[in-house]
């Protein structure tokens, strides 16, 4: 696998022209332009905007097929796998470059890690309304335009000025999409609950540690941080959150019955140290588990 370190390398691989700056870029591509036969398995140092119509060809992340129904904005951060293979648009799309060095003394120095969507899964994309579609060309054609016509002392700045804005509409658009796919979400609550209780199951014969969001992610075939954001949309609650709530109801359960103590509890669900059990029981009830199995007999 290819690690770019420079942007010119990755132009030089995609067979676009070589940049106009070290280390920012944009690449505009026609369906005429793009029939292409690349087949290119990379990570690199840059963060990368994209947005794309996908006539054939595959786009993934590591084995994570890239979701192209509609036109649709991915974000890709440093260090992350991507795949191109024999991509071809249907319509024109854009990438935006831009290198780690490009950001220090910027306001996105600090700003573009907050953006949870750059820890997604590539079929995770954002797919765009007709109407969103413009607010973005609007954007990238200004930074386009910024970036080949008026370099001068202020035309960084105002390139980040509008990747900011570019980045607010998408976070923007995400969450409209969470609320037009409340079907989807209804049925991801009830999986990740699903797998709750049969994790929950599972340790009772194989002795298996508490469950993760990572693990409960990867067997519903999503990024841990697009399950952690649908599930806030749908309950209020990230998926650690739900987590906890899962485990303590199980908790006050056993309490109930009375038939372990506090110990054989605190293994039971996982926990490897009574402790921890403990100091959660008492954060989510608001007293320890002795206290709660005091007022049961009470």
């Amino acid at each position: 696998m290819k690690h770019f370190k420079k942007i010119s390398e990755l132009h030089e691989a995609l067979g676009v022209n070589p940049p106009e700056h070290p280390l920012f870029s944009v690449a505009y591509g026609e369906q005429s332009t793009c029939a292409g036969n690349i087949e290119l398995e990379f990570s690199s140092e840059f963060y990368i905007i994209g947005f794309k119509k996908l006539k054939s060809g595959k786009m993934l992340y590591g084995k994570t097929k890239y979701d192209h129904d509609l036109g649709s904005m991915s974000f890709v951060k440093p260090q992350q796998k991507v795949s191109f293979q024999n991509m071809e648009l249907q319509e024109k799309g854009f990438l935006i470059i831009i290198h780690e060095d490009f950001l220090p003394g910027t306001s996105l120095y600090n700003e573009l890690k907050k953006y949870s969507y750059f820890d997604y899964d590539v079929n995770e994309a954002l797919h765009l309304s007709p109407s969103e579609e413009n607010i973005i060309w609007n954007l990238y054609l200004s930074i386009e335009k910024e970036y080949n016509n008026n370099t001068d002392e202020h035309s960084k700045t105002i390139i980040i000025s509008h990747i900011d804005s570019m980045l607010k509409y998408a976070q923007r658009f995400y969450k409209r999409q969470f609320i037009h796919r409340t079907e989807l979400f209804g049925v991801t609550v009830t999986r990740f609950n699903a797998l709750l209780v049969a994790n929950f199951e599972e340790r009772k014969l194989n002795d298996s540690g508490l469950p993760t969001v990572s693990s409960l992610a990867e067997k519903m075939n999503l990024s841990p941080r697009y399950l952690t954001d649908l599930l806030k949309e749908e309950t209020g609650k990230t998926a650690l959150e739900l987590i906890h709530l899962f485990l303590i109801s199980e908790a006050k359960n056993m309490l109930t019955e009375g038939e372990l103590n506090i110990s054989e509890i605190s293994s039971s669900l996982g926990f490897e140290n009574p402790t921890y059990f403990s100091r959660l029981f008492k954060k989510e009830v608001g007293s320890t588990p002795n206290k709660f199995k005091a007022s049961l007999l009470n």
